[in-house]
């Protein structure tokens, strides 16, 4: 089992920053691929970036150039440093992980709302 516990989320005002954070435990491992979703009301959960243990990548052509995902391996921590907020980037965001060889092992947390907001 892995637990995934996301922070961060807050009320800013556009052009602002937030930095997210994604602490994980339980049998988390660097197999391990760790991503941030996000769903605003009415909308499908998009996928907004992923980090393997060594690289992440940005997904989300709407945000690529504001947002970073970085992952900290020896703290079991995945970020998403989110700038130049903008309005349509409210959204609950979430946590996800999973083993890209086994289907089975797909864990997510309970998410963290952000709301851009003038």
């Amino acid at each position: 089992q892995v637990q995934l516990v996301e922070s961060g989320g807050g009320l800013v005002h556009p052009g602002g920053s937030l930095r997210l954070s994604c602490a994980a435990s339980g049998s988390i491992n660097s197999n391990y691929v760790m991503g941030w979703y996000r769903q605003a009301p009415g909308k499908q959960r998009e996928l907004v970036g992923i980090a393997t243990s060594g690289r992440s990548t940005i997904s989300a052509d709407s945000v690529k150039g504001r947002f970073t995902v970085s992952r900290d391996n020896s703290k079991n921590t995945l970020y998403l440093q989110m700038n130049s907020l903008k309005l349509e980037d409210t959204a609950a965001y979430y946590c996800n992980a999973f083993r890209p060889d086994n289907i089975n092992f797909v864990y997510w947390g309970q998410g963290t709302q952000v709301t851009v907001s003038s």
